[in-house]
């Protein structure tokens, strides 16, 4: 169901003056379930992970992320779920019956789409046919396998826990357990990284015939042992080179791109990654896990949940760690920060339709873009031009205030 709303006020957020609109349509809902832990961190990662214990507390963080869950249903509004993602960390980590107990009590509180996409992150040093098996029986139909590479002393200076045949042949299990749908993560941009070596990596993928390639280069990121101690990586005309001839390859099998590093065969996009790079509702729940939250009123919340699982384990403590609500001046960035990932970019009308906000409130910002040729010009489209994507901070600046 879409949740409605029988009045329209007029919301000014801020400082603005723009008048924002009470939202008619509610945006689809989307779920995010966070798992911390790892068996290593690794040293390009800054996600929340954290090195998992011997015996991981299954029960207590299963009981956690619904009591976590319960707290977020009053912006559920009466929307069903289009999608459920697993990130992490590693979420294959857990065991079918904790997940298991996990969905079902989601279920009891969320209705699910008729056809939702159920995601689950998996490393290959964590694949067992069995359990895979039984993830699928549980509805998780789609999985994202982090492959980062195919060669031995790639995946060592990555901190990797499996090797290149692990890699390959967690891809076979994903198929014999019933996965038809699944995407594999790779990087490239990586130490002493050769074209030929980028191309190699990418055509071993091709050959394990995914639904979905996650392909991005490997940056260095502030709180990590790579920023600290930085690798050797390829110079920038390599990575052109490997970009270009990349892309071409994933062309040539049938693989189009669709967003900034995400290629897909055709019907199969990330369902749960478009709704995030269309302004969709996502609630997150776990540690460190954000939401995005629309309500019928016309105000947008930006939520952040407690980042150490000790913490968001410790009853005396929050789940919610802060929230913060969109104001009119920020609207134009926070949803062209996501919709001009997309290669086909959005429709116009979806920002009103998702911001309250008119149109007109994009158009000094939108009128420079153009000018800059970083947008293209198509009225009824927002969508950025092959420069623009390639220079995508440089058109967000047109639409910040």
């Amino acid at each position: 169901m879409t949740g409605e709303s029988t009045a329209s006020p007029l919301i000014f957020g801020g400082d603005a003056q723009t008048p924002r609109a009470a939202l008619s349509v509610l945006p689809p809902l989307a779920l995010y379930i966070h798992i911390p832990w790892c068996v290593r961190k690794c040293p390009y990662c800054d996600f929340n992970s954290h090195t998992a214990s011997p015996v991981l507390p299954e029960e207590e963080y299963v009981d956690a992320l619904l009591a976590d869950l319960d707290q977020d249903l009053h912006a559920v509004h009466g929307r069903e779920l289009s999608s459920i993602f697993f990130g992490g960390g590693t979420p294959s980590l857990f065991s079918a019956q904790a997940l298991g107990r996990l969905l079902k009590g989601v279920e009891q509180r969320i209705a699910f789409a008729d056809d939702i996409e159920i995601t689950l992150e998996a490393n290959p040093g964590t694949f067992e046919q069995d359990k895979f098996v039984a993830y699928r029986k549980l509805g998780i139909n789609r999985l994202s396998i982090g492959i980062q590479s195919f060669q031995q002393e790639k995946l060592q200076a990555l901190g990797r826990i499996h090797n290149g045949d692990e890699a390959v042949r967690a891809a076979g299990m994903a198929r014999q357990a019933g996965f038809d749908n699944f995407n594999l993560d790779l990087m490239h941009g990586l130490p002493d990284q050769s074209l030929e070596d980028a191309l190699a990596d990418l055509r071993t993928a091709i050959a394990l015939k995914p639904t979905h390639l996650s392909w991005y280069q490997l940056t260095l990121e502030p709180n990590t042992v790579f920023w600290n101690q930085p690798p050797t990586l390829p110079e920038d005309d390599t990575l052109w080179d490997i970009q270009e001839a990349g892309q071409a390859l994933l062309a040539e099998h049938g693989y189009a791109q669709y967003e900034v590093s995400a290629y897909a065969l055709p019907g199969r996009p990330a369902r749960h990654n478009l709704n995030y790079w269309s302004f969709g509702d996502f609630i997150g729940i776990g540690a460190g896990a954000h939401g995005k939250l629309s309500h019928p009123d016309g105000r947008i919340i930006r939520t952040w949940k407690t980042r150490l699982p000790k913490d968001y384990l410790n009853p005396a403590k929050s789940f919610q760690a802060g929230e913060k609500a969109l104001n009119n001046d920020e609207m134009p960035f926070e949803f062209l920060m996501n919709a001009l990932r997309l290669t086909e970019g959005v429709e116009s009308r979806l920002y009103p339709e998702r911001t309250g906000m008119p149109l007109e409130s994009l158009a000094e910002g939108r009128r420079e873009a153009e000018q800059s040729g970083l947008l293209q010009v198509e009225p009824s489209r927002l969508v950025a031009t092959e420069r623009g994507q390639l220079f995508l901070n440089d058109l967000l600046q047109k639409f910040l205030t």
